[in-house]
C-alpha cells in the first residue's frame, strides 16, 4: 500500500533534499521556509522541525550547502535576491534559523544557483537573467557569511565577440562533484534564452594557474547549438574513463560521454550517444542516482521517468511513475 511520508504546506512550491541528513528543505510562494527531519535515519516518519518567514515574496528555489560546511540552506527569491540560512543552536535545547548573507539583485533575477567544492574552498555558482554568470568562493570555512566574487563571465565560447543583452527565462547548473586532488573545478552550465549564443550547455573548467575560468567543452552538435537549454545533470563517476552529463532541451534528454584528458587546444572531446524521448513539454529537473547509473527525470507532463543503459550502451526507459 502507497504511504505517504511527508504533507507538504499549501503554496509550496520548490523543495531541496539533504541526502547526508535525510531533511528536505522547502519553499512557498509566500517566502516561507520549512524544513522536514525523520527522527531516525530508516524511519518513514516525517515532521516539520522548522517553519519560518524568510522573505516577504515568493521562494523559487532551495539548495543545501554541502554538509561539510554546516546546516545552511540558499533560498532564490522572487525579487532577484538570494539569501542564506543557517541552523544554529542557541543552547543545548534549542535551535533556529539566522540570516548569514543577502546577496542583493538589482535589475538581474538569479534564475540558478549551485555549489560546487574545490581544492581549497567551497564556490557558489549563480546563473543570471542577463546571462552572466557569478563565482563566489567562502573565503573562511566556518563563516558562512565571509563570500567573495571570484569571477564573473558570459555563458559562451567567444568571450572576445560582445554580445547583446539577452532575456533569459531559465539556466540549469551542475557541478562535477569529483574531489580528487589533481581534478579543477568544473561545472557544465545551459540557459533558456532569446539569444543562441548563451544556450547551448557548456563545461566551465577553473584554470588555477591563471586563476580564470575557461570553457573546455560545448555539449551541442553543430545544428543544436542554438537550442534552449531546460535542465543538466552532470552523472557521478565511481570509475568510468569519462564523464557523463544529460542536456534537456526542446528536442529531447541527450546523454553526452565527456573526456577526462584536454586535447591538444586544451577542449575535452565530446560524444553524444543517446537522445532519450518520452516527456510532453518541458522537463525541468533531472537527478542522477548515487552510482551515476540511472537518471530521473520529470517535467510539466507531471511524470517521473527513470533511464538506465544495458551492458551494450544502450539507453531505455526503465520505469514511469504518473501522479
Amino acid at each position: 500500500m502507497d504511504k505517504s511520508l511527508i504533507t507538504l504546506d499549501k503554496g509550496t512550491n520548490c523543495s531541496s533534499w539533504n541526502y547526508s541528513g535525510q531533511r528536505l528543505a522547502t519553499g512557498s510562494i509566500d517566502g516561507t521556509l520549512a524544513v522536514f527531519d525523520s527522527p531516525e535515519l530508516d524511519s518513514s516518519a516525517f515532521t516539520c522541525t522548522s517553519r519560518f518567514k524568510a522573505h516577504e515574496v515568493n521562494i523559487v528555489k532551495v539548495v543545501w550547502v554541502p554538509p561539510e560546511f554546516g546546516d545552511a540552506v540558499a533560498c532564490i527569491c522572487g525579487d532577484g535576491t538570494v539569501s542564506l540560512w543557517e541552523e544554529v543552536e542557541e543552547d543545548a535545547q534549542t535551535v533556529k534559523w539566522k540570516l548569514c548573507k543577502l546577496f542583493e539583485s538589482n535589475a538581474t533575477q538569479v534564475l540558478d544557483l549551485q555549489f560546487g567544492i574545490s581544492l581549497t574552498s567551497l564556490k557558489m555558482v549563480t546563473a543570471y537573467s542577463d546571462g552572466h554568470v557569478k563565482v563566489y568562493e567562502l573565503l573562511d570555512p566556518l563563516e558562512l557569511q565571509k563570500w567573495q566574487l571570484q569571477a564573473e563571465f558570459q555563458n559562451v565560447i567567444d568571450s572576445v565577440s560582445t554580445f547583446e543583452k539577452p532575456s533569459c527565462l531559465s539556466a540549469s547548473i551542475s557541478w562535477n562533484q569529483q574531489r580528487g586532488d589533481s581534478q579543477p573545478s568544473t561545472f557544465a552550465l545551459g540557459f533558456n534564452s532569446d539569444l543562441q549564443q548563451f544556450n547551448s550547455s557548456k563545461v566551465w573548467e577553473f584554470d588555477e594557474a591563471h586563476q580564470r575560468w575557461l570553457p573546455v567543452a560545448e555539449l551541442a552538435l553543430a545544428g543544436d547549438k542554438g537550442d534552449q537549454v531546460y535542465a543538466v545533470a552532470w552523472a557521478p563517476n565511481i570509475g568510468r574513463p569519462y564523464e557523463v552529463v544529460a542536456v534537456a532541451t526542446p528536442k529531447g534528454i541527450a546523454i553526452w560521454h565527456l573526456g577526462l584528458n584536454p586535447e591538444n587546444d586544451g577542449r575535452l572531446s565530446v560524444e553524444k550517444v543517446a537522445l532519450l524521448s518520452g516527456h510532453e513539454g518541458e522537463v525541468w529537473q533531472m537527478e542522477w542516482d548515487m552510482s551515476g547509473m540511472t537518471l530521473a527525470t520529470t517535467g510539466s507532463d507531471g511524470v517521473v521517468r527513470l533511464w538506465q543503459s544495458n551492458l551494450n550502451g544502450v539507453w531505455h526507459e526503465q520505469a514511469a511513475l504518473e501522479t
